[in-house]
């Protein structure tokens, strides 16, 4: 147990300390808050409403980029610079440096919450009841679990520049089709049908219901668990062939 604390503490400093992190997993989403809600505002019906709708938004957008890009890239990194070879003659085992890394990036969404649902309080003044607060952060955190199996399966790429391109190209698209920066209403019909699909859209809804007093829809977390499933499985299959050869 002490091993696999330890193993956390480092994780998150690590994550921390790197500036490419804190510009787009914490700067980056408070800027389009800041811009969506203060300066482009556009025909968006109750103003409260859609600040609170759009601080959840970018909080989910911050904890999925950094679920996605943060950890797929770096355990890309660790394997082609020999990190896990070495770990394989110290007391760490690969279990246990697998769970340090999940729980680590846990404990860092966990602070991008804390950071950015300041941020709207600050910014535009947002006042939810406590037990909102808490739920939707709790809903964050946990609905970010397919997103870090996601980002572990990028992880099992060969080649950095590979898994930024590609990393880049998922989140991206996942935030657009579902529904972060824009509502999927905006969209083509056959996009909507689509979007309803994708985790990141039930990962979003699940935090806009919340706010609006509602509960996430049971259909929306079945989906969220269906693909942290496939992502798992995948993950760990490539792994144990990368293991074999």
């Amino acid at each position: 147990m002490k091993t696999l604390w330890n193993e956390c503490r480092v994780e998150a400093l690590r994550v921390f300390r790197n500036q490419y992190f804190i510009f787009w997993s914490l700067l980056i989403p408070i800027v389009f808050y800041v811009l969506y809600t203060k300066i482009m505002i556009q025909n968006v019906g109750d103003p409260e409403l859609w600040e609170k709708h759009f601080l959840m938004s970018m909080t989910a957008f911050s904890v999925m980029g950094s679920s996605i890009m943060t950890l797929g890239l770096r355990l890309v990194q660790e394997r082609n610079q020999g990190w896990t070879m070495y770990l394989r003659t110290t007391p760490v085992s690969g279990a246990v440096y697998f769970i340090a890394k999940m729980a680590g990036q846990t404990a860092v969404h966990a602070v991008i919450i804390i950071v950015i649902f300041a941020s709207g309080g600050l910014i535009n003044g947002i006042s939810m009841p406590a037990i909102e607060w808490v739920t939707a952060g709790v809903w964050i955190l946990l609905g970010a679990i397919p997103f870090l199996a996601l980002g572990s399966l990028i992880g099992t790429m060969k080649k950095s520049d590979t898994a930024s391109g590609i990393s880049n190209l998922i989140y991206l698209t996942l935030a657009v089709m579902g529904g972060i920066w824009m509502p999927i209403e905006s969209l083509p019909g056959l996009l909507q049908k689509m979007a309803s699909w994708l985790p990141s859209y039930q990962y979003g809804a699940g935090a806009w219901s919340i706010i609006r007093g509602d509960v996430p829809n049971l259909g929306g977390i079945l989906i969220l668990i269906a693909y942290t499933i496939v992502f798992m499985v995948l993950s760990i299959q490539r792994r144990r062939l990368q293991e074999a050869i």
